[in-house]
């Protein structure tokens, strides 16, 4: 048995979580696929791991907002019970926090970023390193084995594995469990549209100039119905919240095209764009390093460029 940490808010399970349910279905070659989650599991979440090939949803009562180590032990004291052959969880902020808590609690070994695994004693894994630009192949040791899957890496496929069972549980916290934990999120998406679900991502980097250059960027996003997102330069800089960047210490995003203006593309920044399914780039130098990751490119100046897109794609709309 594989059992996958799910992630999930408002009825929606997220999509980097179903991503780490299809690999867990090869981990598992033909064994149950269970998940385990925290709070209220409601039809639609329980459906929809159900629909990705989870058996058994298995749902941790914890009451309060996000706390990393009581869900960290929520998961290990599962692991314990369960004994499966690994516990996965999608490799985002959250499920990385909560698996390495998981991992300590459980005495158990640890990979990250993995993009594959060949279950066995030791488990053969392939992961990410030094932002997606190596593979490393491990072997895994223990007798709890805890990974997290790249995000992107893998695709979400359906396998429905019909009415999931679903039990409840209630983790033994220690009190230090629960010190640390969210008391209130504030929402920082974009018309309702947040940066990592985004179809179309426009991002500004150094080479926009200033944080008034951000404002073509917006109107362009504007008409593609996408959001505005930015190089860790910018951040650096002040002209964008850090919530707007994409990057290995960013959001990881994966919209159907990409349109960066002005970045470099150093290694750090592709790591959190490489699952977008086309990028195109604007720069006024023809070697930077972000043309060997385009689909497409036009060099220029984007001050020039980036107005001239948003009017043809407004006289195209409007017949004229």
């Amino acid at each position: 048995m594989v059992l996958v940490f799910a992630e999930h808010a408002g009825g929606v399970v997220n999509e980097l979580s179903l991503q780490a349910l299809a690999l867990a279905r090869r981990v598992a070659d033909g064994e149950p696929v269970e998940a385990v989650l925290v709070g209220a599991a409601d039809d639609p979440v329980t459906s929809a791991l159900a629909e990705h090939g989870a058996s058994t949803v298995h749902v941790a009562e914890i009451e309060g907002g996000y706390a990393p180590a009581a869900w960290g032990r929520a998961v290990a004291q599962l692991a314990g019970e369960r004994s499966p052959t690994a516990v996965l969880a999608a490799g985002s902020d959250l499920g990385t926090e909560v698996l390495a808590h998981a991992a300590a609690m459980a005495d158990g070994a640890f990979a990250a970023n993995c993009v594959d695994v060949t279950a066995g004693e030791p488990m053969l894994v392939t992961r990410q390193r030094w932002g997606g630009s190596v593979l490393e192949e491990a072997r895994v040791h223990g007798p709890v084995k805890l990974l997290t899957v790249a995000p992107h890496a893998v695709t979400a496929e359906p396998a429905p594995a019909g009415a999931p069972e679903v039990r409840t549980f209630a983790p033994a916290l220690d009190d230090a469990d629960v010190v640390a934990q969210v008391v209130e999120r504030v929402d920082t998406s974009t018309g309702g549209i947040s940066l990592g679900d985004a179809p179309v991502v426009v991002s500004g980097g150094r080479g926009v100039g200033g944080a008034e250059g951000f404002a073509a960027l917006e109107e362009l996003a504007g008409e593609l119905g996408g959001v505005v997102g930015c190089s860790r330069a910018v951040t650096i800089a002040g002209w964008r919240p850090h919530t707007d960047q994409v990057g290995q210490t960013g959001t990881k995003i994966a919209p159907d095209i990409y349109i960066a203006c002005g970045i470099s593309g150093a290694t750090q920044h592709m790591a959190g764009c490489k699952g977008a399914k086309k990028v195109l780039a604007i720069n006024d130098d023809p070697e930077a390093a972000i043309l060997a990751n385009a689909d497409y490119a036009v060099i220029g100046d984007l001050a020039e460029i980036v107005p001239a897109i948003t009017a043809e794609i407004r006289r195209a709309r409007s017949g004229r």
